[in-house]
């Protein structure tokens, strides 16, 4: 019997209408992913459901790059002995507080402990009380500051930053860290693959040869993309000798020091800290390195963790969030702080598009006679961010919110301040991409005299301001309008 050929002619028309066949079932798919499996809000579903149908190819490869969740719950792992350890110390505070055993010399913290038991649920926000706290406005300062503690190193410095450029700062730090390890001291480097694009293991090859060891978060499997553009490590952490602690708002790179004539003079915030703190940024770090390095896992051991005298007054939680966890702890540190401001409210930060539930949180605060203030920028150096923060910080002022936009150069500091009281510092943004998307770490310190400093700095800073007012607001133009509402739109997934 014989079988007749069938002949079957494909034309450029019907390879056109089975790939877009193809793409619109991967974006329906995708689609029921988003409302049926994946943690996300309302607005980011919504969002992501209308850009998927709306622009199927290039929705498609948007929704690859930047869409993409993080589905390890159990990235940051500890050695069962040091999670056991820890979590003893953290239940026992929770405990004390709980039962009213654990007082505060610090009447601060002492009226504060509500927030403290509430960070608590973070392992690694175990509370201290003897830390000493220097703060850099000038970032000169710091990195030479930074320089110096380097140079004095003993045992150890871990460094761990979002963004590290081999320009001038950054080669004067990388030689400085070279030097420490020929002497015999361990340097450990962790730095964001996608903040730190123009790196490669590559650039670290002196440090590495010489004993160090440098890796990279979350790195491409490809040549020069990345596809995982979300889940970054947005922290910025120094350890050096388990005594001396760093934690801010500033990368490594010339422009943070206000070398870049485009962004003019950088404003950002860091601190300097001693104390038990250093521990929790110890822990932060470790469990950081461990997630990507398994070969070199560090453990608990005495010179990592060493015990620290009284250095200082300040009480402190190292409060740490991320993609990996259920609960939004840093996002959590600041609503309890909006809702229990009695008088003021000061934040800086450099991009202003918080959720619902701290606009809603705010809105309250100004209706109940707290005076809110809030400094951002005055220029973009991501233009739907900035158009969306202009935007929300537009309707806070219309409501009472006192707004100043920062003149001289770029604002970059995220600070949060409340009632001469409590203020945290650190590297989260007010919006879903650090509360939801990245890897972000904050100091929260409970005390009087910090928080008097901070508000002061604001208050300094006011003077290189230009204030919103509601006629400059209202006589925008149509085209910032209409920028306006396209970042609105999309702001759920900026």
């Amino acid at each position: 019997m014989q079988i007749p050929i069938l002949d079957i002619y494909i034309t450029d028309a019907s390879v056109i209408t089975i790939v877009t066949v193809i793409l619109f079932i991967v974006n329906f798919l995708l689609a029921g992913g988003l409302v049926f499996l994946e943690r996300r809000s309302a607005q980011s579903v919504w969002a992501w459901v209308l850009v998927l149908f709306f622009l199927p190819i290039v929705g498609f490869l948007l929704y690859m790059l930047f869409g993409r969740t993080i589905y390890r719950q159990e990235l940051f792992k500890l050695d069962e002995d040091d999670k056991v350890g820890l979590e003893h110390l953290v239940s026992e505070q929770l405990e004390e507080i709980t039962h009213n055993r654990l007082t505060f010399a610090n009447p601060i913290a002492e009226k504060h402990k509500k927030q403290i038991h509430m960070l608590l649920y973070n392992n690694q926000s175990f509370v201290t009380s003897n830390n000493d706290v220097t703060t850099f406005i000038d970032m000169n300062k710091k990195f030479s500051q930074m320089l110096k503690d380097i140079e004095a190193a003993e045992d150890h410095i871990h460094f761990q930053y979002y963004i590290f450029k081999m320009d001038k700062i950054g080669t004067e730090l990388y030689k400085a860290l070279l030097k420490k390890q020929k002497e015999g001291v361990s340097v450990r480097i962790l730095y964001d693959d996608i903040g730190s694009r123009s790196l490669s293991l590559r650039n670290f090859s002196d440090i590495r040869n010489a004993g160090g060891l440098v890796e990279a978060f979350f790195p491409s499997k490809m040549p020069l993309i990345n596809p995982r553009i979300n889940n970054r490590n947005h922290r910025k952490i120094v350890v050096i000798d388990g005594r001396i602690g760093y934690i801010g708002g500033a990368n490594v790179g010339d422009e943070y020091l206000g070398r870049d004539p485009k962004m003019g003079d950088w404003r950002d915030t860091h601190l300097r800290i001693e104390g038990n703190a250093v521990k929790s940024l110890q822990l932060r770090f470790m469990l950081d390195w461990n997630s990507h390095d398994t070969r070199n896992n560090m453990k608990h051991e005495d010179h990592y963790f060493p015990e620290i005298d009284s250095v200082g007054r300040t009480t402190m939680q190292i409060a740490s969030s991320g993609p990996d966890e259920n609960y939004q702890q840093i996002k959590y540190g600041y609503l309890k702080m909006i809702y229990k401001a009695k008088k003021t409210i000061h934040i800086q930060s450099p991009y202003f598009i918080p959720d619902q539930s701290i606009m809603e949180a705010i809105r309250i605060a100004i209706l109940s006679g707290v005076r809110v203030k809030i400094m951002i920028p005055s220029f973009p150096d991501h233009p739907f961010v900035y158009w969306a923060t202009y935007s929300n910080v537009g309707s806070l002022m219309k409501m009472g919110a006192e707004v100043y936009m920062y003149q001289p150069g770029f604002l970059h500091q995220k600070v949060f301040i409340i009632d001469d009281e409590v203020v945290s510092v650190g590297t989260t943004n007010l919006d879903n991409r650090s509360f939801i998307l990245n890897f972000e770490v904050n100091a929260f310190m409970y005390d009087e005299d910090e928080a008097i400093k901070h508000r002061k700095i604001f208050e300094s800073d006011i003077k290189h301001c230009e204030i919103l007012t509601e006629d400059k607001y209202k006589n925008r133009g149509l085209w910032i309008k209409m920028k306006e509402g396209l970042a609105n739109l999309i702001s759920p997934i900026l």
